[in-house]
């Protein structure tokens, strides 16, 4: 079953309505949102997608509103403070994968101006050419959390059924020349 046949039928209330219908597979520029929505789905590995909406806000608060350059200067004491945070997923090599990523993505903004105009940058790769790009580039970044991280925020295609009312509305959300190539 996928996610808008999951959802369908789930009460307006619920997170992983609101998720599909307000926020998968919609775009994003804000580089903080964008590299939040990669701290959910490194964290995510092993676990329920559901699990990480209900601990969402904990994850925000826990990581500075997912601030990327101030969890980038991360120390051994916040890791500390991370591992005994009972509302988030208490992995340390999560954690410092997730700290690792935010000094890349500071790299990144140097070089390319943004998180997301380097994400940009990339659009009409496939699969495996993301993959590997996030592999040389981030840890804890296998297959699946590139494919669900590149689907959950429009890079690539999938989030929607075309059959999902949604998916129209994340057609018109996006710039012309990202329908075109994405």
């Amino acid at each position: 079953m996928n996610y808008c046949e999951f959802t369908k039928d789930l009460n307006e209330n619920n997170l992983d309505k609101k998720y599909h219908d307000q926020r998968y597979g919609f775009p994003t520029t804000s580089d903080d949102e964008l590299f939040g929505r990669l701290i959910l789905e490194i964290n995510q590995a092993g676990l329920s997608w559901s699990l990480m909406l209900k601990k969402e806000e904990n994850f925000k608060s826990a990581f500075d509103d997912f601030q990327v350059n101030k969890i980038a200067q991360y120390d051994e004491q916040k890791i500390e403070e991370l591992m005994n945070n009972a509302g988030i997923v208490r992995n340390k090599r999560k954690i410092e994968a997730v700290i690792y990523n935010a000094q890349k993505v500071i790299e990144i903004q140097k070089k390319y101006g943004s998180f997301n105009l380097w994400l940009d940058e990339h659009i009409g790769y496939s699969l495996k050419e993301w993959t590997k790009l996030f592999k040389n580039n981030f840890k804890f970044t296998g297959e699946k959390i590139v494919e669900e991280f590149l689907m959950s925020t429009s890079y690539i295609k999938g989030a929607h059924s075309e059959s999902c009312p949604v998916f129209k509305r994340t057609l018109k959300s996006k710039p012309k020349w990202i329908k075109d190539i994405g």
